[in-house]
């Protein structure tokens, strides 16, 4: 008798708990994401050589005497109104010119590189005009990507593709060479160095090399490589001392390449593009190669 009990409450609790889940689909198993998300996409930052308009530029906002940061639902102030053809529910994106505070290499040529990437922007937020007067107007900032602040750059909102996830199944690690331009993983969002799956990283390949919004990129290394900055060991690619040797010398173009992961590209630049790692095998460093696939 205990165990039908027993058996009837369970046939309950499983009943009860489907029917709770049918009028709470939140808490169904989420789908896997079929490609960025809008935070993936919209606070990717990015370079380019483009400079672009800084005519219009965020001036204040609410509570400026006490505020030195603006956030998501504030309200700000832009340096343009009617007079300059804005409209109450136009939409703007805000970013800044920024640096690395350290700038140190982690390769030999990154700086070289970097350079030639363009001026790095940081994506701020987006902003939505609700009261217009001649010459300034005041906005809503309807999605952050971090804080806001006073010079900071506003442009026109203009849309940016979430393009496709490849199925990780896909991924080659013993792919051949695609014959396609090749670039370095240059320096990684809030200029980072290591890398895995899901980081955002800028590569110095960019429109002017044929590349486009949800291209891939295959990353490689080569073994014996001695263009990072950090310590490495001496021909570590064929000898460690105490632990064996070949008995032939051997070069870092002598071996296979080492494929490591890919990623999907996000946004593009004349001579850049921002590239989010959808498969990372092990850690990826800045100074890695990348072949468009």
């Amino acid at each position: 008798m205990r165990l039908i009990a027993a058996a009837m409450g369970l046939g309950m609790l499983l009943a009860g708990t489907s029917a709770w889940a049918q009028d709470n689909p939140q808490s169904s198993p989420v789908a896997s994401a079929i490609s960025p998300d809008y935070s993936a996409v919209y606070c990717s930052n990015y370079y380019t050589t483009d400079r672009g308009s800084d005519d219009t530029f965020l001036v204040s906002g609410e509570q400026s005497n006490s505020r030195v940061v603006f956030g998501l639902r504030d309200h700000v102030f832009i340096n343009k109104g009617s007079r300059q053809g804005v409209r109450v529910g136009d939409r703007f994106t805000v970013s800044r010119p920024d640096s690395d505070p350290t700038d140190v290499q982690w390769f030999q040529w990154q700086n070289k590189l970097a350079k030639a990437m363009g001026t790095f922007y940081r994506d701020a937020g987006q902003l939505k005009i609700v009261n217009v007067q001649p010459n300034v107007s005041t906005a809503e900032v309807t999605f952050a990507c971090g804080y806001l602040q006073r010079g900071d750059l506003v442009r026109p909102f203009q849309e940016r593709p979430s393009p496709p996830y490849k199925p990780a199944a896909k991924f080659d690690e013993f792919a051949p060479v695609s014959g396609k331009s090749v670039g370095m993983l240059v320096i990684g969002k809030d200029f980072s160095q290591t890398y895995g799956k899901f980081s955002t990283v800028y590569v110095n390949l960019g429109a002017n090399q044929g590349v486009s919004v949800g291209d891939y990129y295959r990353v490689f290394r080569y073994q014996g490589s001695h263009a990072e900055t950090s310590q490495y060991l001496p021909d570590y690619q064929y000898k460690i001392l105490g632990f064996g040797s070949a008995p032939a010398r051997y070069q870092w173009n002598d071996l296979p390449r080492e494929i490591l992961g890919e990623g999907v590209v996000l946004n593009v630049g004349p001579n850049s593009s921002t590239v989010l790692i959808t498969v990372s095998h092990i850690e990826l460093f800045a100074g890695d190669y990348v072949e468009i696939e």
